[in-house]
């Protein structure tokens, strides 16, 4: 029996694809934007911050990712957990229950997540989905 298996892992190649997809979709729409893309665990791999965008939005892209990734689900269903009611979402630490973070799954396996933050939550959701999409399976 043994005490190991394999797993897929978020490779430099695969973050840098996707950062370079979001960052472009940004771009397109003028949007200044924070992207942050974690491994599984939630350890930074890449990160971009546009032009012209708030500092503190650098954060909130990280803790979307890490939300996104250690709960294994878009960081918005966080989000309308809470606006339903389920306040005690907000005293689990390192959760950032805010749209704007979506998971990267291989087979099933959680890999890690992409983290947007600048703009609306949607527009950071959907600068998302546009670097998730560029993901190489």
């Amino acid at each position: 029996m043994s005490h190991t298996k394999t797993i897929p892992a978020l490779t430099l190649a695969g973050a840098k694809a996707m950062l370079a997809a979001a960052e472009a979709e940004g771009l397109k729409n003028g949007w200044n934007v924070s992207i942050a893309i974690v491994d599984a665990s939630g350890g930074l791999v890449a990160f971009s911050r546009l032009e012209n965008t708030q500092p503190a939005s650098d954060m909130v892209a990280i803790g979307k990712a890490r939300t996104s990734a250690r709960f294994k689900r878009p960081s918005r269903l966080l989000e309308e957990s809470v606006a339903s009611g389920r306040l005690a979402l907000l005293a689990v630490e390192g959760a950032l229950p805010m749209q704007g973070g979506l998971p990267i799954f291989v087979d099933e396996q959680s890999i890690g997540a992409i983290g947007v933050s600048g703009v609306t939550a949607a527009q950071d959701e959907q600068v998302a989905a546009a670097g998730l999409a560029a993901f190489v399976r």
